[in-house]
């Protein structure tokens, strides 16, 4: 059971139930982040080398205290895996076919 914490703590003794189908997961190697003024929507896509099409699996939509929370934990969490594994590099040529084109990704 979750312990309702509403200042801004973390969550203690919550009990996480997950349905084996949802535990296995959905592959996605391209992000698209959209927002209105109350949400923040995450699409995550799957897009095979050669094809112009990405299939999206799986969407989030999260108010943004939420999504700050998690941009948040993500960096801490990359922080902690590059301690223990080595620095991430990125691709350095952006578009090849292991990669997505940057201006996919509203980076150009």
């Amino acid at each position: 059971m979750a312990n309702n914490n509403h200042n801004n703590g973390p969550v203690k003794d919550l009990k996480l139930d997950i349905a084996p189908d949802v535990a296995k997961g959905t592959y996605s190697n391209l992000a698209i982040i959209s927002h209105s003024p109350s949400e923040i929507i995450l699409d995550f896509a799957q897009m095979l080398p050669g094809s112009p099409n990405a299939t999206v699996r799986s969407r989030v939509i999260m108010n943004p205290i939420h999504a700050k929370r998690l941009l948040n934990a993500l960096a801490d969490n990359i922080q902690k895996y590059e301690q223990n594994f080595g620095t991430i590099v990125e691709p350095s040529v952006p578009g090849n076919a292991d990669t997505v084109p940057y201006d996919i990704l509203g980076k150009a």
